[in-house]
């Protein structure tokens, strides 16, 4: 009886502790939600790049944002699968008046709001990236996000050139 009450014991700790791994804290929950939502936008903002911006190198960093991003999509919805979290599949609220505001634009007027809504947005997305590389609780989350820093560094650089050359034209 005692050994049988002992092994319940043992059992039930241990799938707790399994649990315990799968489960995410609050932190990097809200960080896995933010960075879906956040590539979520660079993909609409990237394919509407290609409609209303006149500079090529404004369309091409909007491809650039679709394919890098939806790739990172991919990446953290099965982040989220294997630690048990459904991810938010829409854009945020703010996101989405962001693209109702750059929708109304075209040629060079979209040019350069898009390029400075990107560089913002990268600066941002790379300071969250590196806090959650850092300070982070789960190291799959930590590892996935450190990796990700040198894309949006350089998101962040093809930004801040197509706006110098949207400037000029």
């Amino acid at each position: 009886m005692k050994r049988t009450i002992i092994l319940l014991a043992f059992v039930t700790f241990s799938s707790l502790a399994i649990n315990a791994q799968t489960t995410l804290t609050e932190r990097d929950q809200d960080f896995l939600n933010e960075a879906v939502q956040g590539s979520l936008m660079e993909v609409k903002l990237g394919e509407l790049a290609q409609t209303n911006a006149s500079s090529p190198a404004v369309k091409n960093l909007g491809q650039t944002m679709i394919a890098d991003h939806t790739k990172m999509v991919t990446e953290l919805n099965k982040l989220g699968a294997d630690k048990k979290v459904t991810l938010s599949q829409s854009m945020g609220e703010k996101a989405q008046k962001n693209y109702a505001r750059l929708a109304k634009k075209q040629g060079k007027d979209f040019d350069k709001a898009y390029t400075r809504c990107m560089i913002h947005d990268h600066k941002k997305d790379i300071c969250k990236f590196k806090k959650e590389a850092k300070k982070g609780d789960d190291p799959a989350i930590k590892n996935w996000a450190s990796g990700q820093l040198p894309a949006l560094e350089q998101h962040k650089t093809m930004s801040e050139d197509a706006c110098k050359m949207a400037k000029k034209s």
